[in-house]
Order: structure tokens, then sequence, then C-alpha cells
């Protein structure tokens, strides 16, 4: 008896290739083209504007000469690492023990606690470095707890850091402390096994790869982000902040490009260790693995409530300091309570910049989960074209290798480039949507990549022996049965274009300036109020769509997918 070619095992190249498949072919090499337009060029052109000149001359390496000759790279260079790992160091702790609460105790509140690991990404980055000011800031309610020190500058910058990748990292080793089989620690039990022992022995091996994948996330995270430096940072040199200082206060994008070669350079790095970490995580969960089910035990329940409401309060203290920033008339002499800070008398400032978030925020969601899932269904299930499938899959994962703050240069100087027939994007919210679909394109083309994994290759097996034409099969099967993963993944870029700043920080125009980027700019003419005004109604707008996700996402759920809560077919 042969053994089964594994092509044929995978249900590719199974059947004779029909219209459908070659249709799919046509749209992988298009999606790989897309992807090449919307990434490798502008980077490319990126690298090669940092070895010219202002004139467009070949100067080689002199660029980088002259930056290496200044103490400004060493000092920048030493403060990204800096604030990237002490963020990452005292984040990750936190981070595995909340996970660990949530996951391992029987401890009250779940729910609660659960919902309040995405309090910090309803808030644009900026709003939690304006609310850190208020309570830590030289008139702030809580400074004494300083001790002498100022929250402008590296203590600032961490605080507000662990707060805004708190989440992912909770989310990130979370799911790999889920991953846990009841009969290990049934043995462990059996065998009077320590709670210590267990822990290094059962708990960590399956988990640690997660923990170091998390840590890795939240230092390129730290390190390529832009805004929260850029209100709270104070004198603090960053490799972020020093390339919008090249480029917005000097005009000098050469070596804005040469500054943006450097910061490229460790968080590819950074996302290849990741990378390669995640590939050495092996399955924990078989086909005979139990799910774990934690024991009520007073002592630890008690200990990790305790903690994961010491860890909400604090979320909610630093929400509910920015709605209180918005509300007072003058901080900290006048603290009486007005909504005259949501008028935004300010010239070129106001509710269009909200409106504008909005527009780009529900065009880049909704482009986005289209394109995203679209490409991720022609990697998972295409038929033929493996080769097209796997270029197409590496061309997905190199944005979160790119820091926003980079791609959006690197669009900027592609889109005003005369030989570019794209030219005509350039100021408008089109190359908004594009720029942030693409920033944002890695998280959720795994996420659907998952989704997508869980249909059985049998069901594909099945469409091969009818016949069945691919189209067919995503409209009937792939697209009903992921309508969770695709509203998820709609929320997830909806959330993070409405936030997220670096991207767009070298895109806009006054008639597209969105509302996170005049944050910044109400921020610095001394009106906070307004500023926390104004990021406070990106809350109100996530927090609007998070409900709407959770209403939306129950009632489909309950009306056409009953089986996954009944087990029972629908």
């Amino acid at each position: 008896m042969t053994t089964a070619d594994p092509a044929m095992a995978e249900g590719r190249l199974a059947a004779p290739k029909e219209l459908s498949d070659k249709l799919v072919s046509l749209l992988l090499w298009i999606f790989i083209g897309g992807m090449t337009v919307a990434i490798l060029l502008p980077l490319g052109l990126l690298l090669i504007r940092s070895f010219r000149n202002p004139q467009g001359a070949f100067v080689g390496l002199r660029n980088y000469q002259k930056y290496f000759e200044s103490t400004a790279l060493f000092e920048a260079f030493f403060n990204s690492v800096f604030v990237s790992l002490v963020t990452a160091l005292i984040v990750i702790p936190i981070a595995f023990l909340y996970a660990y609460g949530l996951s391992r105790t029987s401890m009250r509140w779940k729910g609660i606690f659960r919902a309040m690991i995405f309090v910090p990404l309803l808030m644009p980055g900026l709003l939690k470095a304006i609310a850190l000011v208020y309570l830590f800031g030289n008139q702030g309610i809580l400074k004494g707890l300083l001790l002498g020190h100022s929250v402008y500058g590296p203590i600032g910058i961490i605080l507000a850091s662990v707060l805004w990748t708190f989440p992912h990292a909770v989310l990130v080793i979370g799911v790999a402390l889920m991953n846990a089989d009841r009969r290990l620690y049934q043995a462990a039990e059996i065998l009077n096994t320590s709670s210590l022992r267990t822990f290094l022995a059962v708990t960590w091996p399956a988990c640690r790869y997660g923990v170091i994948t998390a840590f890795l996330a939240v230092f390129v995270m730290v390190f390529t982000d832009f805004g929260i430096a850029k209100v709270i940072g104070g004198d603090m040199s960053l490799l972020a902040t020093d390339i919008y200082k090249e480029v917005v206060g000097q005009q000098n994008f050469e070596m804005g490009a040469v500054i943006s070669i450097i910061l490229l350079i460790p968080a590819v790095v950074v996302f290849v260790l990741e990378r390669l970490t995640a590939g050495r995580q092996s399955a924990q969960i078989t086909g005979k693995s139990l799910p774990f089910i934690p024991k009520p035990h007073a002592i630890n329940d008690g200990l990790f409530f305790s903690f994961c409401l010491i860890v909400a309060a604090i979320m909610v203290l630093i929400l509910g300091m920015a709605q209180f920033a918005a509300l007072i008339k003058f901080w900290p002499y006048n603290l009486n309570l007005t909504l005259s800070n949501y008028l935004f008398d300010l010239e070129g400032v106001g509710w269009e910049n909200f409106w504008n978030s909005l527009k780009m925020s529900l065009s880049a969601a909704t482009l986005g989960t289209i394109v995203v899932f679209i490409g991720a269904t022609m990697v998972e299930k295409a038929r033929f074209d493996v080769v097209a499938s796997k270029i197409l899959h590496m061309l997905a994962l190199l944005p979160m290798a790119i820091p926003g703050l980079v791609l959006g240069l690197s669009y900027l100087m592609f889109i005003n480039d005369p030989r570019n027939p794209l030219e005509f994007l350039y100021g408008s919210m089109s190359i908004l949507v594009i720029s942030t679909t693409v920033h944002l394109y890695t998280v959720p083309h795994l996420t659907a990549l998952t989704g997508l994994k869980g249909l059985s290759r049998e069901i594909d097996m099945v469409n091969l022996s009818l016949r069945t034409p691919i189209w067919r099969s995503f409209l009937r099967v792939i697209l009903p049965t992921n309508i969770p993963t695709i509203l998820d993944i709609w929320l997830y870029i909806f959330l993070r274009a409405m936030t997220t700043l670096s991207a767009a920080i070298f895109l806009y125009t006054s008639q597209t300036k969105l509302a996170a980027i005049a944050v910044i700019h109400v921020d610095e003419t001394g009106n906070t109020a307004a500023a926390a005004a104004l990021g406070m109604l990106v809350v109100y707008a996530c927090l609007f769509f998070r409900l709407m996700h959770y209403v939306i996402s129950h009632s489909i759920l309950r009306h056409f997918q009953a089986w996954r809560g009944t087990g029972k077919p629908a």
C-alpha cells in the first residue's frame, strides 16, 4: 500500500484544476502584487532615500555616518532600549499573574476582570499620558508618590507604556495558559507533587513560549511607539520621536529615512525572534486531552482576586481621571464641571477631526476585514499554487515587523514621488485607510487563519469529491462558520484605527486630520482639558461599537449558529 501524497492529504491537487481554481490563482497573484506595492515598494524607496542627499544625488553611507558621528544616536537608541526593556520587565509579571488568575483559579468576577482587559485598548495612547499628567504631574493629585521625581520623562513613558501594552500581554499569555491538559495535573496530584514543582514541571513548560512571545511583543511595541513619548516624554529623546523631529520639525526627509531604517532593524530582529519562538511551541492539547477545570482554593482565589481587583481599579482610575480632565474648567484652580471643553474653539481642531476618525476607522475596518479574510482563505484553502499562498502568507506577516511611524514615512515618500501614478492619493482619506489597513494587517490575518484552520480537512475533501467550486464552498461553508471570527477582526481593526497614531502622522492634511493627531496639537497649545475631551470622544465611540459588537455577535450566534452552544446540529 503506497503512502498518500501530502498534498492530497491537505486537500490540494486532489482534483483537476477547475475554473474556480484558476480564479483563486489569479486572486492570489493579485493579492501578492497589491501587498508588494503596499509594503515592499514604499520600504524600498525609503531605503534608497536614506542614501541620497536633499538634491537627490547618491551619497552612499554619508547620511548614516553623519548620524552615527553625533551623540544623539547613542542617547536616543539607549533610551529606546531602556524604556522598552523596563516596560516589558514590569508588564509581563503583572500580565502573567492577571492571566493566571483568570484561567487557573476559581476567583469571583472573572467576567468583569476579562472585560477590564480591554479598557486601555479603548483609549488613545495620548489620553493615557494626559491622565497620568493629571495624576502625577507638577499639579497632580498623586505626585507625592513619585518622591519628588518628574512624571515627564522615563517614568511617565514607562507608566503609560505599561498601561498600553498590558492588554496585549494578557491576551497572549492567557491563550498559552488556557492550553492545559487536566490529566497532567491529576498525575501530579496523585504523586503528591508540591505546587511549586507542579508549576515548574507542568505549567511553565506549557506557557513559557507564550510568555517569551509576549515579552518580545511588548518590547517592540514600546520601542517603536511615538505618541506617548510626544506628550509625556519631556526632554527624553527616543528614536521614534527623532524621526518626527527630523521630518516635521526640520523637513529633513533623508535623515528621517536614516533613523527609520535604524528603528526598523531592531524591530525586524525582535520580530524574527518572536516567530522563531512561536515556531518552537509544541502542541499542548491532543485528541485525548481533558480541559483543565480549576478547583476552588480559598487562599489562592482570594489572593488573585485581590490582585486583579487592584489592577482593574488602576485602569478605572486612569479612565476616570481622563474623563475628569475633560470636564473640569481649569486644572487645578477651578474644578467646576463644564461641557465647554467639548466645543473645541481652536482653529483647525474640532468635531470634524472626530468624524474623520470615525469615517476612516469604519472604512478601514470594513475594507480590511474583507481583504484580510479573503486573503487568509486563499492562503489556507487554495487547492493549487502552494508556493504563491506561502508568499502571500509571508507578505501578510511583514507589517507586524514594521513600525507604524516607518510605514507612514515610507508612504509619504512613495506617494509624493512624481514618477508614481498613485500620486493622486496624497492628502486623501483613502491613503489613511490604506496605510492603517496595511499597518494592522498581520494580527487579523493570523486570527482569520486560526478560524479557518478550525474547519476540518474532511470538509475540503468532500468538496473536492463533489467537485464543488471554491467560491460556492466559501459562501455556503467557510463564511457562515467564521462569522464570529469576522466580527472579531472588524472590531479589532476599528478599535486600533480609532486609537492609532503613528501610521497616519505623516499622511494627513487639514481636511483629513484625525482625532488622535488633533489631540497632540491641542495639547501643544496648553489646552489639556480640550485634548482630553477630544480623546474621550474616541473612547465613547469605541465603547459604543464594542457594545454593538457584543449584541450583534450574540444575536447572530443565537439565530444562525445555535449548534455552538448546544453541541447539536443547527
